[in-house]
């Protein structure tokens, strides 16, 4: 994996992280690696691979790279989009099934 230089985060990103770490996740942020995921999450020994995009961004602003594409196809776990805290509550729900 390589590093990105100044990786753009979308803006919900810490507000997404924060709700997953209120409701009683490990985080892990791994946005600044390119091909991969925004985040790891992790509850009750299960861990999700999260991709964040900004929901209040027009549909076509939201559309997974080509690298984030291959890494959501070839990841074998769990994997999430996550737009809003409705979807980080979705998750954690997943997660403690």
């Amino acid at each position: 994996m390589t590093f990105r230089r100044a990786a753009r985060v979308d803006a919900n990103q810490p507000e997404i992280v924060d709700a997953f770490r209120k409701m009683g996740c490990s985080v892990a942020i791994v946005s600044q690696l390119k091909k991969l995921c925004d985040l790891f999450v992790s509850k009750n020994k299960k861990t999700a691979a999260i991709e964040i995009k900004d929901g209040s961004l027009p549909k076509s602003k939201r559309q997974l790279t080509e690298g984030e594409m291959d890494f959501m196809h070839s990841w074998k776990g769990l994997y999430f989009i996550v737009e809003s805290l409705d979807d980080v509550a979705r998750v954690v729900k997943e997660l403690e099934a």
